[in-house]
């Protein structure tokens, strides 16, 4: 099971469907097939761009829509998994399972009635920030802190989610949003993808003191699949050519533009997802995954690591890694440093499996 994949803004932005094998990008059911994933939180990303004239909302509702549309279409292949139970009958059946996650902002201010509405269509996983933009109850790790982590009404967001069983993932969010998410949620949560703040020096990834505080809840640390995330000889060289490099794709200094038609036009431009060339000489070997997982596996345990490639989602890969048809270089990687069976099996699903089922198979209240 991967806990961040990129799958559906593709179709919306370019066409086409799910199950082609695309000439290019790097995930389609053929391809995850090919790679062996059986599962994955199937990630609707709503981009910072949307934000500035709050067009956050219905552009989640459509990216929703285009997501039932093509699992169902395709659903000899892939279902839609709301449960651990899902998950494990979907998979025996030969199938995907898809685990509906929201990268982004449901709603900017927090409003507990959209999250629910998403939650009727499917959705159980969602992302506490805004990507790399502040919401108006969190602080997001790339953007001036608002609130020195999450508000009043933060925490009752967080209560919301536990109550209606939805996987809180603090991927992107700032060290203190996630230590104080973890304090308030009665359930475990997860930060379903990024690196090691010991390893590679940057915001986006976490400390092991945070990570520690996740695990003490019962949750799980997501290891994304970038060079930028893993790579210290890579991230260096990146720092030290930054004023020369175009700046990111997605910041929190997103142009304001008119209506949503003219952000689709912009967001279209950067699709299909091309992640930057990464040079041969700095390039890191699949192994280098393995240093990270190692590291975390000594912080925290077996029992709190899984993994979140972040396929297509713009991530320079590891030399040999394409896409998600090479998911088992990985496997295979771990199993040369002399991981046991038992301690894969947790790493690349096992671990996520148990933390959806803590959260959603839990006595629920009428909702």
């Amino acid at each position: 099971m991967d806990g961040h994949v990129h799958i559906i803004n593709r179709q919306l932005y370019l066409g086409g469907d799910i199950s082609d094998h695309y000439k290019d990008g790097q995930v389609d059911l053929p391809r995850i097939r090919k790679g062996g994933v059986n599962a994955m939180f199937f990630s609707i990303f709503t981009s910072d761009n949307y934000y500035p004239n709050r067009f956050e909302l219905k552009q989640t509702m459509i990216l929703m829509d285009m997501a039932l549309r093509q699992i169902r279409k395709n659903h000899e292949q892939i279902e839609i998994a709301r449960n651990a139970s899902d998950i494990e009958r979907i998979y025996k059946s030969g199938r995907v399972a898809a685990f509906l996650h929201l990268e982004g902002s449901f709603d900017l201010d927090g409003d507990p009635g959209v999250l629910r509405d998403l939650y009727r269509l499917g959705l159980r996983s969602a992302m506490f920030v805004a990507h790399n933009t502040d919401t108006n109850f969190a602080d997001s790790c790339c953007a001036p802190p608002k609130w020195n982590g999450i508000t009043a009404h933060g925490i009752e967001v967080v209560h919301e989610m536990n109550r209606l069983g939805m996987v809180i993932d603090v991927a992107h969010a700032s060290d203190a949003t996630m230590r104080q998410v973890a304090a308030a949620s009665s359930d475990p949560i997860i930060y379903s993808h990024g690196g090691s703040m010991f390893i590679v020096n940057t915001p986006r990834n976490i400390t092991d003191e945070t990570a520690k505080i996740i695990a003490a809840k019962g949750g799980v640390i997501g290891l994304q699949f970038g060079n930028g995330f893993n790579n210290p000889k890579y991230h260096d060289w990146l720092e030290s050519h930054r004023e020369s490099r175009p700046a990111s794709l997605f910041t929190s200094s997103a142009p304001v533009l008119a209506n949503l038609q003219a952000v689709n036009d912009e967001e279209a431009k950067l699709y299909p997802p091309v992640p930057e060339n990464v040079p041969e000489e700095l390039c890191m070997p699949v192994d280098q995954l393995v240093v990270v997982l190692d590291h975390w596996i000594e912080v925290v345990g077996e029992d709190h690591v899984s993994l979140g490639s972040d396929f297509d989602g713009w991530v320079p890969l590891p030399k040999g890694m394409h896409d998600i048809g090479d998911y088992q270089l990985l496997i295979t990687a771990m199993r040369r440093h002399g991981y046991s069976d038992e301690r894969v099996r947790k790493i690349a699903g096992l671990n996520l499996l148990r933390v959806i089922r803590q959260v959603t198979e839990k006595q629920q209240p009428a909702r």
